[in-house]
This record gives C-alpha cells, sequence and structure tokens, in this order.
C-alpha cells in the first residue's frame, strides 16, 4: 500500500497557471511561487463582486480520535466528487501547522487519493504565510516591551500585559512565555479580515496590556498596526494549488479549532463563491468546536450562508465515543437550520458489515448517511454522497445564528455550554468572575465568544467520552480579541502550546541529496 507522499509523488501535477485559468483567475491576478502553487490577488473579489455567490457546503465530525477522522480528506474527496459530476467547485481548506505536521495528528493536505499537491510544500512552509504571521505577532511583542522600556508613556501595568510570543512548533517546555502561532490573535484576524484596510484596522484593535487605571491599551496606540500590516499584506492573499485531479483549492489561513475559531480565510471562502458554483470548506475538530465557530462568527463576520453540512462519522470514532455522540452532534447542527448529511468514512481495514451497522444506527437517527471511499478511490469514491448533497442544495437554507449579539457575554457561554456541550452548569472561577467585570467595563460585551476546549470531549474533561450528561463547564479566564471580534474562553485544562508525543512524526522524516522527502505521511 503506498503512503500518503509516494501517491502524491507519482500524481501528473499540472502549471499552476492552467488550474487558474480553468478556475476564472486572470494571469495578472497569478503571484506564482514555483510552477505548482500561486498567491491570488484581492483584486478577483473586486472584478467578481456583482457575481451571485456558489453554494458553500461545510464538512465536520463526531467528537474526534487523536488520530482524527479524516475531515480533511472527505473534503478534499467530496470537491473532486462534485467536479466529476459536472460541477464547478472550489476547495477551501486551512493551512497545516508545523506542530501537528511534526507530532502525532499529521498534516493538513488530506489522505490517499484525495490531497491538495503539492503535499510537501503544503505540509512544510507552503508560501510562508506562517513564518509572516509568527513575525507580525513577535514584533507587537517587541514593541510592546520597547514602549515599557522607553518611558511608558502609556503607564502600562507591567504586571497586566496581554501579549506575550508566538512560534509555529509544539514545545512544551516554552509553555507560560510562548503559545503557537495558530492560536495567535494575528492568525484569526487574517482569516476573519475582508480586504488589508479591514486587516490594519482590526490589529490596531488588539489589547495589549491595560493601564494602571485598568484601561485596556491597543496596538494602535503603540503604531504598530502600520508595520504589522506590511508584514501580512502578503499572507492575506489566497493559497491556490491543486487536488490529485486537477481541481482548484484554496489552502488558506490555519487556526486551530480547540483553541482558535478553526476556520480558513474569509478571503479565501468568498473568492471561491464567486468563482465556483460549489465551495467546499472545513472547520476544525467536531462540531462543538469548528462548526459552532464558523457558524457563529465566521459567517456572521462574513456574511456567509451555508447550503449544506457534511457530518464525517468513522468506526475508530463511533468505537470510542458510541452513537448517542453521533446523535448529539446531528442535534447540534439542526439548532443551526442547515440541511445536513452522514459521511461515514471507510478506512481499508473496515469491513463492510461493520459499515453497514453505523449506516444503519445513523440513519435511524433520520438523516441521509452514505458510505465515502474517497482515500482509496478519489472522487470516484465519493459520488452517492456529492448527489446527496447537490439535493441538500437545491433547497433554500434555513441558517441561524445560535446567540444574539446582544445577550451578555456570560449568557452567550451558558447558551453555548448547554444548547452544544450538553451541561447543566458552567462554573466561572474566581479569574472568570473578575474577567467578566473587565470586558464589560472595556466594551466587549457585544463581541461573539469563541471556547477553548479539548476536542476529545463534548465536554472540558478530555477523558469523558461518548455524550457526557449531568457535566459542569468550568471557565477559567477569559481575554479579549478585540481585533479579531472575540472573546476567548479557556475552560478546563486547555493549554496554548501543545507538546510533541513520545514518538513525534518528525522521527520518521528525511530527504535525500536529490530532495526525494521520506517519512512525511
Amino acid at each position: 500500500m503506498l503512503t500518503d507522499i509516494e501517491i502524491a509523488q507519482r500524481s501528473k501535477i499540472k502549471n499552476i497557471t492552467d488550474i487558474a485559468d480553468k478556475a476564472g483567475i486572470k494571469t495578472s491576478e497569478i503571484d506564482l511561487h514555483g510552477c505548482y502553487k500561486a498567491k491570488i490577488s484581492l483584486n478577483v473579489l473586486k472584478r467578481l463582486a456583482g457575481k451571485k455567490d456558489g453554494k458553500l457546503i461545510l464538512v465536520t465530525t463526531m467528537t474526534p480520535t487523536p488520530r482524527g477522522e479524516g475531515k480533511t480528506t472527505i473534503t478534499i474527496g467530496l470537491g473532486q466528487a462534485l467536479k466529476k459530476l459536472g460541477k464547478k467547485t472550489f476547495i477551501c481548506i486551512r493551512e497545516p501547522s508545523l506542530g501537528p505536521v511534526m507530532g502525532l495528528k499529521g498534516g493538513a493536505a488530506g489522505g490517499g487519493y484525495s490531497q491538495v499537491i503539492p503535499m510537501d510544500d503544503i505540509n512544510l512552509h507552503l508560501t510562508g504565510d506562517m513564518h509572516m504571521i509568527t513575525s507580525a505577532h513577535n514584533l507587537l511583542t517587541a514593541m510592546l516591551y520597547n514602549h515599557i522600556h522607553h518611558g511608558n508613556y502609556l503607564n502600562i501595568d507591567e504586571d497586566r500585559l496581554a501579549w506575550h510570543r508566538v512560534m509555529d512548533m509544539n514545545d512544551r517546555s516554552l509553555r507560560g512565555m510562548f503559545a503557537i502561532t495558530a492560536s495567535s490573535e494575528v492568525m484569526a484576524i487574517l482569516c476573519l479580515a475582508k480586504s488589508v484596510t479591514d486587516m490594519k484596522q482590526r490589529l490596531g484593535q488588539i489589547v495589549i496590556a491595560y493601564n494602571k487605571k485598568g484601561q485596556p491599551v491597543r496596538a494602535r496606540e503603540i503604531k504598530a498596526e502600520g508595520a504589522m500590516t506590511l508584514l501580512l499584506w502578503h499572507a492575506l492573499k489566497p493559497n491556490l494549488v491543486q487536488t490529485l485531479e486537477g481541481g482548484p483549492a484554496f489552502v488558506h489561513g490555519g487556526p486551530f479549532a480547540n483553541i482558535a475559531h478553526g476556520c480558513n480565510s474569509l478571503i479565501a471562502t468568498r473568492m471561491a463563491l464567486k468563482l465556483s458554483d460549489y465551495v467546499v470548506t472545513e472547520a476544525g475538530f467536531g462540531s462543538d468546536l469548528g462548526a459552532e465557530k464558523f457558524f457563529n462568527i465566521k459567517c456572521r463576520v462574513g456574511e456567509l450562508k451555508p447550503s449544506a453540512v457534511v457530518l464525517v462519522v468513522t468506526k475508530q470514532a463511533v468505537d470510542r465515543h458510541g452513537y448517542a455522540n453521533v446523535a448529539r452532534h446531528v442535534a447540534n447542527l439542526n439548532k443551526f437550520g442547515v440541511p445536513i448529511v452522514i459521511a461515514v468514512n471507510k478506512k481499508l481495514d473496515d469491513s463492510d458489515h461493520e459499515i453497514g451497522e453505523i449506516l444503519d444506527q445513523c440513519q435511524a437517527m433520520g438523516v441521509r448517511c452514505f458510505v465515502s471511499e474517497v482515500w482509496a478511490r478519489g472522487g470516484e469514491g465519493g459520488k452517492a454522497l456529492a448527489g446527496e448533497v447537490i439535493k441538500l442544495c437545491a433547497h433554500d437554507s434555513k441558517f441561524q445564528f445560535l446567540y444574539d449579539l446582544g445577550v451578555s457575554i456570560r449568557e452567550k457561554i451558558e447558551i453555548v455550554a448547554r444548547e452544544i456541550y450538553g451541561a447543566d452548569e458552567v462554573i466561572f472561577t474566581r479569574e472568570a468572575e473578575r474577567d467578566l467585570e473587565v470586558l464589560q467595563q472595556t466594551g466587549c460585551s457585544r463581541l461573539s465568544i469563541c471556547v477553548a476546549k479539548t476536542q476529545y470531549s463534548l465536554s472540558d474533561d478530555k477523558n469523558a467520552f461518548g455524550k457526557p450528561e449531568g457535566f459542569k463547564l468550568t471557565v477559567r479566564e477569559l481575554k479579549p480579541s478585540a481585533g479579531a471580534g472575540f472573546v476567548v474562553v479557556y475552560t478546563g485544562a486547555i493549554l496554548t502550546m501543545p507538546g510533541l508525543p513520545e514518538h513525534p512524526a518528525a522521527e520518521n522524516m528525511d530527504i535525500s541529496e536529490d530532495g526525494k522527502i521520506v517519512g512525511l505521511f
């Protein structure tokens, strides 16, 4: 059996200019990064401003296992299947973070015969966006400490600094000093910005500290937003690559869904909606994390109206969490009013009997359910699923948000905890209560919430598998991401700097003298 990288290396990759041309992108709008990847100018959005948007399809999952359920693979495979059915389709996914790539979970380029290529470039540095984001974040840190060093005329309280440093690698020894780049507010801002000007305004809104009167100090007060935008303006352009079957794909932005909002960039999604009839995108982890944030944060900011949702189910996740977990995720998605279809991601060692039982159990929930074999068969293995998605998209979506921005931060947290996680009660620590007061005083009460929570459970306890009941969600602190437009709600033992496993994937990676990569999945 070939590995993912061996399949990718044997594929017939096309020049990215051909992919762009077929997608409706002009030569003048392409910024080449070699032969097989390119940055796309934001002028595409201006040129196509009057064009009707295509249909937006979200892919999410039940509560995952540590090795993932193949959400990105399903996203790419579904896009390939729609293309096989004659539909003009675009795929929008996130950029991989080097931490997971070198760790356990792997990259974010899909797998088997449903990949985006060149997968080695995508999983490593792509066009350098992660490094630009890291640099812009750390520039702000440097300017903050430099301001304090040179007199501190803003009277910043050095015991209440709110901005530290990031790096794009899992390094547990740096916890408390560094967070991972994917959790940075700068990453969130890039992924929610509508233009360069909007991004600069958002960067200026970042709360970097509090002064000795308890008032927030923002990035614009130390005149950092201009230089940060300078470092980021190129990163704001979506990255165009291709699928194994020659379809266009944007790989852009990489916020984690267990810490941040877990969606690819709004600019890439909006551009894809103008360039195609169907756009397939993903949101990180289960519906309790990525999907909830996709709907309540990204769709609100971008004025998006999704037409269908695909819920990925696997035997390995069912074995760990059971069918009650699947039912909970179905119920979660139903609350947003978007039509649902279940995709059972068949792995090579899954028997027909096992898959048949999952189909029967899922269909008993009143949701149409299809086997996906896109890992082994590419787009051909997802045509039945794609056919159902087309049918769902033909109906008018009754999409709605879960909460109104006018309710308090406390109420928003309680709504999500109750309606999505199934919690009986929310417990706010003493520190969290103080944070709520500060948020109210500093005008953050109308922001969305972005809950930082374990991805391995519907609750805030990573070992509470299945469908936990009768539990209390503990909120330990809250921080404003005023530039991104949400409040980060830290629950349980969630960390913003992950660590590598005992035997990280990096141990098996290497490259030969002639540039042949091995061990990259």
